[in-house]
């Protein structure tokens, strides 16, 4: 792997957690990701479902984790499936697992080859009631494709139709919320990245420059810091393309007087980062840029300052609405009769202001955690609030990633990458 090895005590952990959730006699599965084709025999580079990867630590196609905390046998109590390797693979595709690898990779002691999970999977459900099925249940889930674990499901049911099924994604929306120390490291190693990249476009940016040169920069300085690339796709919007919020085409030049909305973040170890900043293209931001800027800027750090464990993201929500409608106001965008006479169900702030302002990140950008209950400590979100006056041509928003304290300030991942208006000036113009 190209990130260094993440120390097993975190697959322990993580496992641990799950397995105390867990009714007694069950089993629970975990399957890999494919590999997805394109045509003719071409593929997409090969990505592994977070779960299993959460719960193992194991980065590689055709994987199967089984729990069973109550099997007859310890040794079954935690079993890792992985492809069988051998010297001709390692010649066509590189180094597989080995079953001592995986071991010490995921510090699960039973390891077999995939072609054996048939055999021991049946001969362990005769011991179970239960099974725990794996299924995408995010928000935003986009559940078209088949997967792996949709295949096994469908096997399942179809094999064992006496037993009784459970889903895992409540355990596992519960347990991804809270991030363990090492995970902690690894964010922040993944938002270090991301900020030797913006350092880079600081030095690099000004008018005449296009879209996709800005991000070419970026995948050069991820790449060369030992990640795969970009957490997801990102955005690179200069001028008015910043007030269309999943712009990805990234394909126009920057001109003289532009602000340029850049939303990026480097993976590390599949760990997310999720940065968003907006900057003069000419280094130099005019009066009512910096005004809108600085209204998203205090919206941000008020933001901050109520999103503590223990809140719920609805109420949270509420209260930044209200926020970015006093400054709306402040910037005559809005006047007292448009919100007397606003629609609760979407307030006046909307119409410049129309996203969420912040998401669990981890694993996932988009990571798992609830959405009705209270937030616990040592979660990671977002905070990114925004402005979008397409009549001005204005769009901008800002982003950085927060560890969530109970008794202390919350932690800014992202604490030493520049947003202050005079520090980025500075640095764009030194």
């Amino acid at each position: 792997m190209r990130y260094e090895q993440i120390p097993n005590e975190l697959f322990i952990h993580n496992r641990k957690r799950f397995m105390e959730k867990m009714e007694a006699r069950s089993i629970a599965v975990f399957n890999s990701n494919d590999i997805f084709p394109l045509s003719a025999d071409s593929t997409m580079p090969f990505k592994q479902h977070t779960d299993i990867f959460h719960l193992s630590g194991a980065d590689q196609e055709e994987s199967i984790l089984l729990l069973f905390p109550d099997a007859p046998d310890p040794k079954y109590r935690e079993v890792l499936f992985v492809i069988e390797t051998n010297p001709e693979i390692a010649v066509w595709e590189g180094a597989k697992l080995t079953k001592e690898k995986a071991t010490e990779v995921s510090g699960i002691k039973t390891v077999y080859w995939l072609k054996d999970f048939h055999k021991i999977f049946n001969q362990l459900m005769a011991d179970a009631n239960n099974v725990y099925l794996n299924t995408n249940e995010h928000l935003r889930a986009n559940t078209e494709v088949e997967t792996r674990e949709d295949r096994f499901i469908k096997w399942c049911k179809e094999n064992f139709p006496a037993h009784s099924y459970k889903r895992s994604s409540p355990i596992m929306h519960e347990i991804r919320a809270v991030k363990h120390p090492v995970e902690l490291d690894l964010m922040q190693k993944a938002c270090k990245i991301t900020e030797k990249g913006f350092r880079r476009l600081l030095n690099f940016i000004k008018p005449g420059v296009w879209e996709h040169e800005i991000e070419a920069e970026l995948w050069h300085e991820f790449i060369r810091n030992r990640s795969y690339g970009f957490a997801y796709t990102p955005i690179v919007a200069s001028g008015g393309n910043a007030c269309v919020l999943h712009y990805t085409e990234n394909d126009q030049e920057v001109n003289d007087g532009d602000l340029i909305l850049m939303d990026f973040g480097a993976e590390y170890a599949n760990y997310s980062s999720d940065m968003t900043r907006t900057i003069p293209a000419n280094g130099k931001y005019t009066a009512r840029q910096k005004e809108v800027y600085s209204s998203v800027l205090k919206v941000k750090k008020m933001a901050n300052d109520i999103l503590k464990p223990g809140i719920t993201l609805n109420e949270y929500h509420k209260e930044v609405g209200k926020m970015m409608e006093s400054e709306l106001i402040d910037l005559k965008l809005l006047d007292k009769t448009d919100v007397k006479n606003q629609n609760p169900d979407w307030p006046a702030y909307k119409k410049f202001f129309m996203h969420g302002t912040s998401h669990y990140i981890g694993l996932d950008t988009h990571d798992y955690g609830s959405w009705s209950k209270p937030i616990p400590e040592n979660s990671v979100f977002t905070i990114e609030p925004g402005i979008y006056i397409p009549d001005e041509k204005i769009g901008i928003r800002l982003e950085d990633d927060y560890v969530l304290k109970s008794d202390e300030e919350n932690f800014n991942l992202m604490g030493d990458i520049p947003i202050e208006i005079d520090e980025i000036e500075d640095l764009m113009n030194s």
